[in-house]
């Protein structure tokens, strides 16, 4: 089982920026898949950006250009750096890993941008 510790989350005004932080502990060593998730207020929780064991990124279309995903060497840690931020990021932002076969969530970290 791994645990995912959130950090970085807060309150931010439109165009700003946050960085998002993802510890992870326990049975990490077969992390193959790190991810931000988020959800907002009556939507569905939506993938916001990937980083598989490979190093290959992915990102919703949203937040292409505004959001980078990335890790440390270690690969226990995953960050999520946001960029001119919009009121429509607005949500609370998952952590997500796949180790083996198992995927491990956090419990979440509240992003809110003010217009």
């Amino acid at each position: 089982q791994v645990q995912l510790v959130e950090s970085g989350g807060g309150l931010v005004q439109a165009g700003g920026s946050l960085r998002l932080s993802c510890a992870a502990s326990g049975s990490i060593f077969n992390i193959n898949f790190m991810a931000w998730h988020r959800q907002a207020p009556g939507k569905q929780r939506e993938l916001v950006a990937a980083i598989t064991s490979g190093g290959s990124t992915s990102y919703a279309d949203s937040v292409k250009g505004r959001f980078t995903i990335s890790r440390d060497g270690a690969k226990t840690t995953v960050y999520l750096q946001m960029n001119r931020l919009k009121p429509e990021d607005t949500a609370v932002y998952y952590c997500t890993v796949i180790a083996g076969i198992k995927r491990s969530w956090g419990q979440g970290t509240r992003v809110t941008v003010s217009s």
